[in-house]
């Protein structure tokens, strides 16, 4: 792991990069084809277990954007797994978030930028991204939020 900058506004922000988690069915946590990384969903994980929920039913707009910011960090220390250190990135492609939320929850986008948010920030102008944010009806464990990411690396 190197001292670039990355890891610098990490630090600043007090996150410490959890190691890659177990994958809990038949698929891999990450995937690289040329110089993009494929990340497999993230659920959300609130003390080690899933952040279970659902947006407009038992959680709010700013806990779900919480759970998505958690997932970053998650996102983080699987891409550092898969490509040794965070300052090979050079962009932050996509994310595709999924919010578990009733049929008139209708923002699942803020709660995304739970996520893009903190990108921006770790990453700098690196971290912004196209991205697409759904409701869903259910997410395996109950999670309130999955999400996965693809990112370019040199």
């Amino acid at each position: 792991m190197s001292t670039t900058p990355i890891y610098d506004r990490l630090q600043a922000l007090g996150i410490t990069l959890p190691p890659v988690a177990v994958p809990a069915a038949a698929y891999l946590p990450f995937v690289q084809t040329g110089k993009l990384v494929f990340l497999s969903g993230h659920i959300a994980k609130k003390d080690g277990k899933a952040w279970v929920g659902q947006l407009g039913k038992n959680m709010g707009t700013e806990e779900g954007k919480s759970a998505a910011r958690a997932i970053a960090i998650d996102l983080m220390g699987t891409l550092q797994a898969a490509v040794g250190d965070l300052g090979k990135v050079k962009r932050i492609v996509k994310l595709m978030s999924l919010v578990n939320s009733t049929g008139d929850f209708t923002e699942q986008h803020l709660v995304t930028n739970g996520a893009s948010e903190l990108f921006a920030e770790v990453f700098g102008p690196a971290g912004a991204h196209a991205r697409s944010a759904f409701g869903v009806a259910q997410i395996p464990m109950g999670a309130c939020v999955e999400i996965e990411m693809i990112a370019e690396v040199d």
